[in-house]
């Protein structure tokens, strides 16, 4: 992979020669020289810039940069951390977006594969199609969780942009994806088709109104996910600046560092993107939001804890709830009281997922549970087996 890594600019170099003690920047092993790597041996985390914008509608040939953000990042100061990361630099443009495509899908790939969680800066979230791509090796379907004020299906049949990636995601084959969850989205930003389409592909969908009112609510989405993308637009534009956010509606600050919390606690995501990005020189603020994104992701991932021994019953307290015909059994983890749901196993059809499966919901789905009310996403996700 080293032949498509750019090492990291000398203007970041010299920022983090004058950075105090102990901050991250001092701490992270970098891509200082070209084609000489850091060393990944115990490395849990990579940062990587991919400085590719082309497949964006509104692309007029702006460059990016990604110095702002690193510089914000290197000045943070590390929590109680246990895990190493490292910096690797930048994938510049290919001589297509395909070139590139292929650079990210590489990089992104043999990371996985070295159990090494990619931190992905990324200019227009079409890479997010490479990021998915990295996976078609790994072997087993994969759920991708999308913040973003837009569903980006788009027609699969065009070619692939910003706002269209995900409906080639869904086509392309090898077809890995089992779920696609869009958090924050908002209706009037999205064609009542594209809207219609989510529903019908029993994908979730959770309107911003609806997760700012409980932001909770994204911990057990978060949890059952393996791709964890996050487009700068759902962010409001008070939070960043007049250039580069499009909507006075969105999350704030305290909101999206709180999803990439629980992004990085969820013990399955294994890689997390930020897109949308260009060069935000000239605000240092969004620029240190971005960085702080990464950090609380990072925080996440430190504070993982193992609690999904679903063989050891002594682990677990067991609820059966009769609702309709139907008994649902939710278990939860006498550890850190986190709860899921059994998806029974369909023994007349051929389905994706192949076992009695536990899904992760919330102790308020299990009390909706206890009225009557069978919750959606176990509606979602027994229907989508049942494909």
């Amino acid at each position: 992979m080293i032949e498509f890594l750019n090492p990291i600019s000398k203007s970041v170099l010299a920022h983090r020669e004058i950075l105090p003690v102990g901050v991250l920047g001092k701490q992270i092993a970098g891509h200082y020289k070209k084609g000489e790597l850091p060393d990944l041996t115990n490395v849990k985390f990579a940062l990587l810039g991919i400085r590719e914008n082309r497949n964006d509608v509104n692309f007029i040939g702006e460059e990016i940069s990604f110095e702002a953000f690193r510089k914000a990042f290197y000045g943070l100061y590390p929590g109680n951390w246990s895990h190493k990361i490292v910096d690797l630099g930048d994938i510049v443009k290919g001589e297509t977006v395909n070139d590139t495509y292929f650079a990210m899908r590489t990089v992104v790939e043999a990371l996985l594969k070295k159990k090494i969680i990619p931190l992905l800066l990324g200019g227009s979230q079409d890479l997010l199609y490479a990021q998915y791509r990295a996976y078609d090796t790994i072997g087993t379907m994969v759920n991708m969780v999308n913040v973003d004020c837009n569903f980006d299906l788009g027609d699969a049949d065009k070619p692939i942009s910003n706002k269209s990636y995900v409906g080639k995601i869904i086509v392309d084959k090898p077809y890995n994806l089992f779920n696609y969850s869009t958090i924050g989205y908002q209706s009037y930003f999205n064609p009542p088709e594209e809207i219609g389409l989510m529903e019908k592909l029993y994908f979730d969908a959770y309107r911003l109104g609806e997760v700012t009112a409980d932001i909770t609510l994204v911990e057990p989405i978060l949890r059952n996910t393996d791709i964890v993308a996050i487009d700068v637009t759902a962010i409001k534009s008070a939070e960043l600046s007049y250039k580069n956010s499009a909507s006075p509606n969105g999350f704030d600050g305290r909101e999206i560092c709180a999803i990439a919390r629980y992004a990085g606690i969820s013990n399955r995501a294994t890689s997390f993107g930020i897109y949308e990005l260009s060069d935000y020189s000239g605000s240092e603020s969004a620029a240190m939001l971005v960085a702080q994104m990464l950090w609380y992701f990072v925080e996440g991932v430190n504070f993982r804890i193992a609690d999904e021994a679903f063989d050891n019953e002594k682990l677990y307290t067991t609820y059966k709830v009769p609702v309709d015909d139907e008994v649902l059994l939710f278990k939860k983890s006498n550890k850190t009281g986190r709860w899921w749901i059994e998806l029974p196993f369909i023994s007349n059809v051929n389905n994706k997922l192949k076992s009695r499966t536990l899904l992760p919901c919330t102790y308020g789905e299990y009390l909706s549970a206890t009225n009557q009310e069978i919750p959606e996403r176990w509606y979602k996700a027994r229907r989508k087996n049942e494909v």
